[in-house]
């Protein structure tokens, strides 16, 4: 019997997710940029999962990968699968290629024709160890595909670790510690508990000898990170309380259901079932479905609801980190930098630029990634609340092998040493994530208000525009110019240049035929109006009706 549910197919590489699945089956849905398929082929696709996955292990003499069963924020009626490489990190970029190939295989046939070439290509000893640990989320379906994963292993003589019900952060964290075991490198114990120990330990060192933080609600989006954020709280030993609210995971529908991280962004307000629970000044924030998302928030004493999303979250780590490096005494030796995407809020960009270098790439969570490899220390936080710090390795060794002069430097530099441990430096982890901003919090003395404070958003409006062909639309300049359709730009500047504080973007999907356009203002109706007008210039662009042009880009 067919599994009744979607598949996201993303191996953390953007756009190519959709080649990935396009030749699998014709009836297929978009959901949030990724790719969505009906459940007559998920067992199909797991197996080959397990196969790629497999033959990665192989190619790099049987260091673990992982494979995370999991669709986030996307409802519980999808689901999806990710790879992570040895380091914890994403999928190396030239397996792209090979993984697409053995996707669209169309036949079995057609499968092993691929799969031969592949292993000839890439020289690939197949008497070489394969080691794939693999778990999955909270979604019924995840039974049905981890068995079909298994088998797509037991193909090809994969040793396979299920660790069982967990978040993709936890995942990530045991690929890299199994891969650093008893080395000078070791990311810690490759075992849950040495997960929560790790960040447990690092928590309570950090805020030992501050005063008590209060009670940190979550809104666990009934998914995984419910079990996660339980099994937390016996490890801060009391450093801080966590009132959980969304944990239930056994509650058909009730995944990423109005509440979690996405929904709180996307919608900009409280999740309704927090709407009698949320005292005003209460600090609160949401995870999505897989825990790797995270969104803070509050209520003001009128009840006005205040987001406190990715931008605000990589400000508030990125002044404290830097504060912590001259305090040591160390500004000559570690520059630490921010990477945003061209959807980071305007003000958050200004406040943070003079403060510390600010780099702008294309939008997708790899390319944040890489570009924090090239700080010392890199931060990185998308919008939307996925994020992390990089330390790099000369910088983890230069703070190992420091000798602080005075009082004052020596404290900072077992602070910066232990936000090495408390950091899931693997991939955004909402749950680390949590722990860091209480620990600025309880450093500075900050609450949600104070925080908020930092810098005042830019009014923003995201508009999103149906085309036919989105390749018409290419970019540069980190996807915050168009190179093409020709004039397009030009019209774009000359409308921008009418608002005050204006700021205007046009990137095509990665996944579907439709372009997204952003635009900023210092007042919301501005911002609302410089988005619509763009958008009209999109749709005119693109070939559009003009009969049929919305009354909105008017």
């Amino acid at each position: 019997m067919p599994i009744q549910s979607h598949l996201i197919f993303d191996f953390n590489m953007g756009p190519q997710a959709f080649v990935l699945c396009k030749c699998l089956i014709d009836n297929f849905t978009i959901h949030d940029g990724h790719v969505a398929i009906r459940g007559s082929t998920l067992d199909s696709v797991l197996f080959r999962v397990g196969v790629i996955a497999a033959l990665r292990s192989k190619k790099l003499d049987g260091l673990a990968v992982g494979v995370m069963v999991t669709a986030s924020h996307n409802p519980e009626q999808d689901n999806g699968v990710k790879v992570v490489d040895p380091r914890g990190e994403m999928l190396e970029g030239s397996w792209e290629a090979h993984a697409t190939n053995l996707a669209n295989a169309p036949t079995t046939d057609d499968f092993l024709a691929v799969l031969d070439t592949l292993i000839r290509t890439t020289k690939i000893d197949i008497s070489k160890p394969a080691r794939v640990v693999y778990a999955r989320d909270t979604r019924p379906s995840g039974v049905a595909l981890v068995a079909a994963l298994e088998d797509g292993l037991s193909a090809i003589g994969a040793e396979g670790r299920n660790a069982g019900v967990t978040t993709t952060p936890i995942l990530h964290y045991l690929v890299k510690a199994i891969n650093t075991k008893n080395t000078p490198e070791s990311y810690g114990d490759d075992s849950e508990e040495g997960y929560f120990q790790k960040l447990g330990t690092a928590f309570q060192n950090l805020v030992a000898g501050r005063p008590p933080l209060e009670a940190l609600l979550i809104d666990c989006a009934n998914g995984v990170g419910a079990l996660a954020a339980s099994t937390l709280t016996e490890y801060l030993d009391g450093s801080l309380s966590l009132i959980l609210e969304n944990a239930s995971i056994s509650t058909p529908g009730a995944l990423n259901f109005a509440c979690g991280a996405d929904y709180v962004k996307t919608m900009q307000r409280l999740p309704p079932s927090l709407a009698d629970r949320l005292k005003p000044g209460q600090r609160a924030c949401s995870l999505d479905g897989d825990a790797d998302r995270l969104m803070y928030y509050y209520l003001d004493e009128r009840g006005i609801f205040h987001m406190l999303d990715g931008d605000k979250i990589a400000a508030l780590v990125a002044a404290f980190i830097v504060d912590l490096v001259k305090s040591a005494g160390l500004e000559n030796e570690v520059k630490v930098g921010v990477v945003q995407t061209a959807y980071a809020n305007g003000a958050s960009t200004k406040y943070l630029a003079g403060r510390l270098p600010v780099k702008c790439v294309a939008t997708g969570v790899k390319h944040l990634h890489h570009a924090a490899e090239h700080f010392n220390i890199g931060v990185y936080f998308e919008a939307n609340g996925h994020g992390t710090v990089l330390f790099s390795p000369s910088t983890q060794s230069k703070l190992a092998l420091y000798q602080p002069s005075t009082p004052a430097q020596s404290t900072a530099l077992k602070h910066l040493i232990n936000l090495t441990q408390l950091i899931n430096q693997t991939v955004g982890d909402a749950l680390s994530d949590i722990l860091l901003v209480e620990v600025v919090l309880a450093h500075k003395s900050y609450t949600g208000i104070e925080w908020d404070s930092l810098y005042v958003d830019l009014p923003n409006r995201l508009v999103k525009v149906v085309v036919n062909n989105r390749n018409a639309f290419r970019t540069e300049n980190a996807e915050r110019r168009l190179l093409s359709p020709p004039g397009l730009q030009s019209k774009i500047d000359e409308l921008v240049r009418r608002y005050d504080g204006g700021r205007s973007f046009v990137r095509p999907s990665g996944t579907e035929d439709v372009v997204r356009v952003y635009a900023e203002a210092v007042v919301r109706s501005q911002a609302d109006e410089l988005a619509f007008r763009v958008a009209g210039l999109v749709y005119d662009a693109a070939g559009g009706d003009p009969s049929k042009r919305p009354k909105e880009f008017l």
